[in-house]
């Protein structure tokens, strides 16, 4: 860039002193040394305590406990890496850093994600690494990285691409897979990858950018926390993560890969290009400082420090100056001869309309499941008290806690007295982290406690979203959800971003994250006043003359204050500078509407991608509420085949022409670990008791076969002389 390095620092630090709050808290060195040896030693501890229980108790089940592998040791942990069995012995598994560069204009961003396989061991290898994308990403691009070679992706029917893969496989050709797990959830495998090889895997995806109260901000994943998998173990496995397919979770074994709590790898590098197209009041980053060089109303943005591990997901935010905040905006592409549109339109703020306080029904669910386990629980706890000291007077409210089993403080809602807001707090304060994460019970209890038609049923939901059955609770929600209102609070360093927007959407609330106990104020803050000011219902949007507009979400939700209405459509016919878009609604104050111009301009690439994206969400939608799932894949795949999109029904494969490991030579399959969550600890989640394991269950059972053989011992033990008594 132009600027000099002391510029660029100069600003820098202007930032940092501007909106000193966002910035991730620093750790001394020191520290965070002592605290990674004390995560190793107790993770160490508890593989090994594991490892005598699975012996004891049950051989078969190995790999149910943790990482994939019939002989692996807690030695992986400890080291921070994975390690492989090869014919020639132990290895350490590839290893993966990532790079991610996005261009942001207007409301859409575009993000190049390259992940780079390297192979240290002296076998060819296979690697397959499963990682978060954001929820709402529209993947539509792959290239694989040979040397100074490129191979372009190509988008086909998800069988089709698997059996391209594996024949490529097999003929020794270099090959890439990448395939969707769940909407934020994305494989990618890499075959043929030689000795002392590297090989690098781009995947680009668009994404529409959140804004909240005028701030805007998008947020880049960077690990997963383990999932929590209930039902029944199935026998046959379709993935080699560390849990079995279950009844409740069919595809279990494809979304748990390992994790590590320490790595010489897993860091990321961040590059963005930020043209707000308007004066920005500042631009800054909540969990990972950042240097900001500015040229007119053009931003570039990178981390300001190398080797930065991929344990906490990045988010970067910015405020444009009051005057020139947009009220709305729209985008459009032909895609096809279609014109599609991308339109947002923030309601007024109506913080002068005297507002009709409603008395309310507040139902906080709290998650102390093992996954919460350290920071992510402080968080939780914070916002859960400073929500209970929000209460008014005329406000009735209860407290549930669940992991593996549900709780709930009052037998049902009480009136928000000091003595039970005292109460309360004490019993949030003593709140600890522990056991499986079973949303269910603790919904159904929330969901089915009896409405006062007297008051407004909400109901705050704080988690960490590691649970792998996401589809049965949104089912559950819309099912039983009824008047109430659900927002969830995703909590932690790497949350479920798609159980937490879903989750909110299918309880007509809105989804709000907190990474960090710094922001705990000014997060729960805006929710506050959303959960105050009366929402926008009855959403209808009205396109000029003879445009019919096929457009997601089919029925806008309600909308709270600070929120924006944002649709996707595709239009049956052009429309001009000089037409209208019209957007009503209802409010507690009466009705609301507002009209815009539809000065598109030019063209802006990805709106049709964007649009697809949200046609197939609601197809999918559309299939776990009972519509014919036939219908509904021909439906999918047509149109992400159109758009050259992943979907649950379609991948993209690249594939070398030319045969590069010798037909004679084996190739052995690896499963590239994570790296766990900032602020999480591997003796919570897979120890003892742990979240996203059977580990809690292994332990009980081998402690009863231990306790039963010492007393067979006991016995034997003072058998022999009365045996011999009898027999003589």
């Amino acid at each position: 860039m132009e600027n000099s390095e002391s510029a660029r620092k100069e600003t820098h630090r202007e930032i940092c002193d501007s909106k000193r709050e966002s910035w991730h808290p620093r750790v001394n060195t020191e520290t965070a040394s002592q605290m990674v040896r004390i995560l190793r030693r107790r993770a160490a501890h508890a593989w090994l305590a594991l490892s005598w229980v699975i012996l004891i108790g049950d051989p078969a089940s190995a790999q149910t406990a943790g990482m994939p592998g019939d002989e692996l040791s807690p030695g992986q942990v400890q080291s921070g890496s994975l390690l492989l069995k090869m014919k020639s012995g132990y290895v350490v598994a590839t290893r993966m850093n990532t790079d991610i560069d996005a261009t942001i204009s207007g409301l859409v961003a575009r993000v190049r994600v390259r992940q780079e396989f390297r192979n240290p061991g002296p076998d060819w290898v296979e690697g397959v690494y499963v990682f978060p994308l954001p929820d709402a990403a529209a993947v539509d691009r792959l290239r694989m990285r040979i040397g100074e070679r490129i191979i372009e992706g190509e988008i086909r029917e998800k069988e089709k691409a698997k059996k391209e893969y594996e024949a490529a496989k097999a003929a020794g050709k270099k090959a890439s897979l990448v395939e969707q797990e769940r909407t934020n959830l994305f494989t990618t495998s890499v075959a043929n990858i030689g000795p002392g090889e590297t090989v690098s895997v781009e995947i680009e995806y668009l994404e529409t950018l959140q804004i909240d109260e005028g701030i805007f901000s998008i947020r880049f994943p960077m690990t997963l926390t383990p999932r929590y998998i209930p039902g029944t173990p199935l026998q046959d496995r379709k993935g080699s993560g560390w849990s079995p397919d279950t009844t409740s979770v069919a595809d279990a074994s494809r979304i748990t890969p390992p994790v590590v709590s320490a790595s010489k790898d897993h860091k990321v590098s961040f590059r963005a290009e930020l043209d707000a197209g308007m004066p920005l009041e500042y631009v800054a980053s909540r969990y990972h400082p950042i240097n900001v060089d500015r040229k007119e109303e053009r931003y570039a943005i990178d981390l300001s420090e190398s080797g930065v591990p991929m344990d906490h997901d990045l988010e970067i935010t910015w405020k444009p100056v009051p005057d020139s905040a947009p009220r709305a905006m729209i985008f459009s592409e032909s895609v096809g001869g279609d014109p599609h549109v991308l339109l947002m339109m923030l309601p007024p703020d109506d913080s002068s309309v005297p507002q009709q306080l409603m008395p309310r029904d507040l139902i906080f669910i709290i998650d102390t499941s093992g996954s919460m386990h350290g920071t992510s629980l402080a968080q939780a706890k914070r916002a859960l008290t400073m929500a209970l000291n929000g209460l008014k007077p005329q406000d009735r409210f209860n407290v549930i806690q669940f992991n593996s089993v549900t709780s709930a403080l009052f037998p049902g809602s009480v009136s928000a007295t000091t003595n039970n807001i005292d109460v309360s707090r004490r019993y949030v304060a003593g709140l600890a982290a522990n056991g499986g994460t079973e949303m269910r019970p603790a919904l159904q209890l929330a969901l089915s406690t009896p409405i006062s038609e007297s008051h407004l049923r909400q109901v705050i939901f704080i988690t960490d979203g590691s649970v792998g059955n996401e589809d049965e609770l949104f089912t559950l929600i819309e099912s039983q959800l009824g008047s109430a209102r659900l927002f969830t609070v995703g909590i932690g360093s790497a949350p479920n971003s798609l159980f937490m927007r879903k989750a909110a959407e299918a309880g007509r609330g809105t989804f709000t994250f907190i990474s960090a106990l710094h922001e705990v104020n000014e997060k729960m803050g805006r929710l506050f006043r959303k959960l105050e000011r009366p929402q926008i219902t009855d959403i209808e949007i009205e396109w000029p003359g003879s445009v019919v507009a096929e457009m997601y979400p089919e029925v806008v939700p309600d909308l709270y204050a600070g929120e924006p209405v944002f649709v996707r459509a595709r239009l049956s016919d052009e429309v001009r500078g000089s037409d209208i878009v019209t957007v009503r609604g209802n409010s507690s104050s009466g009705s609301w509407g507002a009209e815009m111009s539809v000065d598109i301009g030019e063209s802006s690439p990805g709106v049709g991608a964007l649009w697809a994206r949200a046609r197939i969400a609601e197809l999918l939608d559309r299939a776990r509420r009972g519509t014919d799932e036939d219908a509904v894949r021909k439906s999918v795949i047509e149109t992400a085949l159109a758009h050259h999109l992943v979907s649950k029904y379609t991948s993209l494969v690249a594939v070398d022409k030319t045969p590069t490991r010798p037909q004679t030579v084996n190739l052995n399959s690896e499963q590239v670990p994570n790296l766990l969550p900032y602020g999480q600890s591997t003796q919570a989640i897979f120890g003892f008791p742990a979240t996203a394991t059977g580990a809690g269950a292994l332990l009980a059972h081998g402690l009863i076969l231990i306790v039963l053989a010492l007393l067979l011992l006991a016995v034997l033990g003072r058998r022999p002389r009365h045996d011999l008594q009898t027999d003589s």
